[in-house]
């Protein structure tokens, strides 16, 4: 595991009375942690490999985090979780993460598309507009999704190339060997900022008063186990009874 956090006033000057913001995304094959304050400011960033231990480590990774930062959990305002697309277990793990600390500690929820945070971190890295970005992510071992800001996923068929423009940058995460070297590249300079997007963009939805409901908030999956039914374009059973 790594931990690259800001902590702009210097470790063990806070009694742990500071309010912040936890943002956690499990979408792709790395688990992003980041705490911030409430307008958004990085205080504190972790990221490792995700694996097949998702549920091993992530309680105990926020509970590191928040302690390395001085953060008490009652002074968390609100949390801030990636929604995909991406692989069923990493998200399923993940979001209900996000969902209990929510329920058991009152706090508002906002769910973020992963794609979002991905494209407005590559955005910033290219320093070009969010809309010339089209992000690339597995789904499966051979296909592939297409995604656009603030537009659904679009599931890319083994063998078939996105459609782009001239002024279009492609961004792949995950697709080493499936994505041409320098897409890849712009990839992982891309996740390396997930975290601070997520907060950002989560800060914002929070501090506007427009948090998701508990109940509706699902992910979005690029691939099901066998046997799981897709109702109305989300898994059927993943939302709770109206």
């Amino acid at each position: 595991m790594s931990s690259n956090g800001r902590r702009g006033d210097g470790p063990g000057r806070h009694d742990g009375r500071r309010h912040a913001i936890l943002a956690l995304d499990t979408a792709t094959s790395r688990v992003v942690l980041g705490l911030a304050s409430p307008a958004g400011e990085p205080v504190g960033l972790s990221s490792w490999p995700a694996g097949h231990r998702h549920g091993e480590q992530l309680l105990s990774s926020i509970a590191r985090l928040l302690g390395e930062n001085n953060v008490r959990r009652s002074r968390l305002d609100g949390i801030v979780v990636g929604t995909g697309p991406g692989a069923f277990t990493g998200l399923r793990v993940g979001i209900a993460t996000a969902k209990g600390i929510a329920h058991g500690l009152g706090l508002p929820i906002a769910g973020i598309p992963t794609s979002d945070a991905l494209i407005a971190a590559a955005a910033a890295a290219e320093q070009v507009p969010d809309s010339r970005i089209v992000l690339l992510l597995p789904a499966g071992p051979n296909d592939r999704v297409v995604a656009r800001r603030g537009t659904p996923a679009r599931l890319l068929p083994a063998g078939e190339e996105p459609v782009v423009g001239p002024s279009d940058i492609l961004v792949a995460v995950d697709l080493e060997g499936r994505a041409a070297p320098d897409t890849v590249g712009r990839g992982e300079r891309a996740r390396a900022d997930l975290a601070r997007e997520m907060l950002r963009l989560g800060a914002a939805r929070l501090s506007a008063g427009e948090p998701d409901d508990l109940a509706e908030l699902v992910p979005e999956y690029v691939t099901l186990p066998r046997g799981v039914a897709v109702a109305v374009g989300e898994v059927g059973w993943s939302r709770g009874p109206r």
